[in-house]
């Protein structure tokens, strides 16, 4: 995991986590997931950091609000691996562009999110 941090209890201790998918490429996500255990469901991708390992993809529970996002000590970068061993309901999803999004409906499927708009807008 990129971003263990050990002030943080992580629902999944590091030694927990399987190979689930052959990738090393980083992704941000929130602590709503790593540490408080939430599923995703929100996802997005943006265009990937030629500069870093990087997916371009972000995770969230979808809950979290404009101030929780905006304390960088809510998130953090980890291997997209280690998001999936929280929820891999995603994996089929990873292969999706750049631009695209992904939301759980009341049923709990993600489906695309027509209507997001990307923040490097």
């Amino acid at each position: 995991m990129f971003g263990f941090n050990r002030r943080k209890k992580y629902k999944i201790s590091g030694d927990k986590i399987q190979k689930l998918i052959d990738s090393n490429e980083g992704c941000i996500a929130t602590d709503r997931i790593t540490v408080d255990g939430c599923i995703v469901g929100f996802m997005y991708r943006e265009e990937p950091n030629p500069n870093n390992p990087d997916s371009g993809w972000r995770f969230m529970a979808g809950d979290e609000d404009d101030d929780y996002m905006n304390n960088p000590e809510n998130h953090a970068v980890y291997q997209v691996n280690t998001i999936c061993n929280y929820d891999s309901d995603i994996i089929q999803f990873l292969d999706a562009p750049p631009g695209t999004a992904f939301i759980r409906d009341k049923t709990g499927k993600f489906i695309l999110d027509e209507g997001w708009e990307n923040p490097e807008d």
